[in-house]
């Protein structure tokens, strides 16, 4: 892979991501969606739900296909356009790698950072009080103001390595 080469990234299965979950109950759910200035319809309940219930770091269509098997009236329009509304509100954090289809989450109530596994996909969340330190100092040398950022780190995690991948 040259240096400026987007890793290619294999789907992502439940069990590839190592995560620390929020909870958000049906009343935080409904709050997301008039806090937006939208009606809580059963559709947009649905979405909100399984991108909750569901693992981080969806694609639209990940979340589309999971969504149909039990809301079939759901078409992928609907998801993808209530995500864009969802991103703009600060609700979902959109998270592009590259030239990548981009990921979805919920936007975390505490911030981390990604660890990705270039050979079978796996996301570990991270935290490290330095690098946030670190990116602070980067931001103000250059006379910038942090406002927000995302790191994602890019590697092969143990199992693969222990594979020989």
């Amino acid at each position: 892979m040259g240096r400026d080469s987007v890793p290619f990234l294999p789907r992502q299965h439940d069990e590839d991501i190592v995560i620390h979950q929020d909870s958000f109950d049906e009343a935080e759910l409904k709050k997301i969606i008039r806090a937006l200035n939208l009606k809580v319809t059963s559709q947009r309940m649905a979405i909100l739900k399984t991108l909750h219930e569901g693992r981080r770091h969806v694609t639209a269509q990940e979340l589309y296909e999971k969504l149909s098997k039990d809301h079939p009236e759901i078409g992928f329009a609907t998801v993808y356009r209530f995500l864009r509304t969802l991103t703009e509100g600060h609700f979902v954090t959109e998270v592009r790698m590259g030239g990548l289809p981009a990921r979805y989450e919920l936007t975390p109530k505490g911030h981390h950072d990604h660890l990705t596994c270039v050979k079978c996909g796996k996301i570990c969340e991270f935290e490290n009080r330095a690098i946030e330190s670190l990116q602070e100092k980067v931001a103000n040398q250059f006379g910038y103001r942090l406002t927000h950022h995302i790191l994602e780190l890019y590697g092969v995690c143990p199992e693969c390595q222990a594979k020989g991948l």
